[in-house]
C-alpha cells in the first residue's frame, strides 16, 4: 500500500503541550502580560498548534506576510495564500523577546507566544490581495478592517484546545487532529482520500460530488468547518446532526469518515480554496473537492474562480489534487443528478432552489423536494428552523 501524502512543508507541526508541560505553561502564563484573542485568532491558534496550518509554528512575521500577499508563498517558497496574523491595538503591543499569554474569547487560557517581531499591519496590502475587493460589505474585509494595527509574530505553545464559548460538546467526538486522521486513514487502509469542505448541510448536489470522489479514492473525509462563521450561517451542532443522519442512511460507513475542522471562515473565495486544500493535505488527504464558488460570498468572485486559481500553482508543491466539479442539480428527464458535462441542459428540467427559498420552506415546516434534500436532513433542519420561528414569535 502506498504511504500517506506528506504534510505541507514536509513535517507535521505539533505545538500542543500536555501533562506536566501544559501545567508548567499555565503556571508561567499566570505571570505574563495577556492578549485577549478574537474568535478568528483563537481558531487560528488551534489550527497552528495541531499542525493543520503546517508548516507554520506560530503567527506570521513581516517577510511571510508580504510574500503571501504578493506571491501566495511563504518566504520558504511553499505555497500559502492567506496571512495568519495576530494583530493587536498599538497600545497593547508587547516587546520583542517577551512571552505573552493568549486567552480565548471566553476567558480561557489557550497558550503562550514568544514574540520574535512586531510590525505594522498593512491592511492596504492584505485586503485587496486576499479578497480581490476592499468593499467593507464583504465580511472578510470588514473583519480585517476592524483588527489591530500592530502584528505580533512568533512561535506558540498551546495548553488548551477546543475553546468554544458556544459549547463544542455536541461534536467533541468528531474532533480529530491531523495526526489522528492520518492514523485513522492508515488503519482503514486508505492511501487516497478525498476531502469535502462544507459550512452548510449537504444537499443532493453536494452528495453527488462526494460520491463521484468516492469512486476514484479509497475513502472520503467529510470535513465541515466549525470555527467562526458569519451571522446567519446554520449552527455547527445542527449541521453535525445533518451530516450524521446523511452518512448513516446514504453512505458506506467503512468508506466514509466525518471529523470537524476548527478553522475560521475568511470568505476569501479563490485564495481560501487553496488554504482549505493545503489544510486537508495536512490532515492526510490526497484529493480535494472544489465546487462552484468555493468559500465565496455575495457576487465578489466568478463562479469558477476558486477552481481556476489552482492552475496558477506549482503542482509538485501543492501535491494535493483538486477535483473540479461543475454545478450539479437534479434532472427530471434523467431522473438523477447531472451537470453540464453529463447531461444536456433542457429548459425547466433541472431543480434549483435558492438558499432564501429553502429557508422560507424550512421555517414553515415544509420539506424541500426530495430531489434537492434528503428527507432525513430536511427533518433536522425543519426542527431547527421552526424552533427559531417559535423563539422569535
Amino acid at each position: 500500500m502506498r504511504g500517506l501524502i506528506e504534510p505541507h512543508g514536509g513535517s507535521l507541526v505539533n505545538r500542543v503541550k500536555t501533562g506536566a508541560d501544559a501545567e508548567a505553561l499555565r503556571d508561567e502564563a499566570s505571570t505574563l502580560r495577556r492578549i485577549d484573542l478574537s474568535a478568528k485568532q483563537s481558531c487560528d491558534l488551534e489550527m497552528i498548534a495541531i499542525g493543520a496550518f503546517s508548516p507554520l509554528t506560530g503567527f506570521m512575521g513581516s517577510a511571510d506576510f508580504k510574500s503571501v500577499c504578493n506571491d501566495m508563498k511563504l518566504s520558504s517558497g511553499d505555497i500559502w495564500p492567506i496571512p495568519i496574523l495576530l494583530s493587536v491595538d498599538a497600545a497593547d503591543a508587547p516587546k520583542v523577546g517577551e512571552r505573552v499569554a493568549l486567552f480565548a474569547p471566553n476567558g480561557v487560557l489557550q497558550g503562550v507566544i514568544t514574540v520574535e517581531e512586531t510590525f505594522d499591519h498593512d491592511k492596504a496590502l492584505e485586503i485587496p490581495s486576499v479578497f480581490r475587493t476592499d468593499d467593507s460589505a464583504h465580511p472578510g474585509v470588514a473583519q480585517v478592517q476592524e483588527e489591530g494595527d500592530i502584528c505580533v509574530a512568533g512561535p506558540v505553545d498551546v495548553c488548551q484546545m477546543c475553546v468554544d464559548p458556544d459549547g463544542p460538546e455536541a461534536f467533541l467526538s468528531h474532533r480529530k487532529t491531523p495526526a489522528e486522521t492520518r492514523t485513522d486513514f492508515q488503519e482503514r487502509g486508505w492511501s487516497t482520500v478525498a476531502a469535502f469542505q462544507t459550512r452548510n448541510p449537504i444537499h443532493r448536489a453536494h452528495e453527488y460530488l462526494c460520491k463521484c470522489a468516492q469512486e476514484i479514492c479509497d475513502g472520503l473525509l467529510i470535513h465541515p468547518l466549525v470555527g467562526e462563521t458569519k451571522p446567519g450561517d446554520i449552527p455547527a451542532d445542527v449541521r453535525m446532526n445533518c451530516y450524521e443522519v446523511l452518512i448513516r442512511d446514504y453512505f458506506v460507513d467503512e468508506r466514509t469518515a466525518l471529523t470537524v475542522m476548527p478553522a475560521a471562515m475568511r470568505y476569501a473565495g479563490p485564495r481560501e480554496a487553496i488554504l482549505h486544500a493545503l489544510i486537508r493535505k495536512n490532515y492526510g488527504c490526497t484529493h480535494f473537492i472544489v465546487g462552484r464558488d468555493h468559500a465565496g460570498v455575495g457576487d465578489y468572485y466568478g463562479t469558477y474562480d476558486a477552481q481556476n486559481i489552482f492552475d496558477e500553482l506549482d503542482p509538485v508543491n501543492l501535491a494535493i489534487e483538486p477535483l473540479k466539479f461543475e454545478h450539479a442539480a437534479y434532472s427530471k428527464r434523467a431522473q438523477g443528478m447531472v451537470s453540464s458535462k453529463t447531461f444536456p441542459k433542457l429548459e425547466g428540467d433541472q431543480i434549483f432552489l435558492s438558499g432564501t427559498k429553502v429557508r422560507e420552506m424550512l421555517g414553515k415546516g415544509e420539506r424541500p423536494p426530495a430531489e434537492f434534500s434528503r428527507p432525513e436532513v430536511a427533518d433536522v433542519l425543519i426542527e431547527w428552523a421552526t424552533s427559531l420561528e417559535t423563539a422569535n414569535a
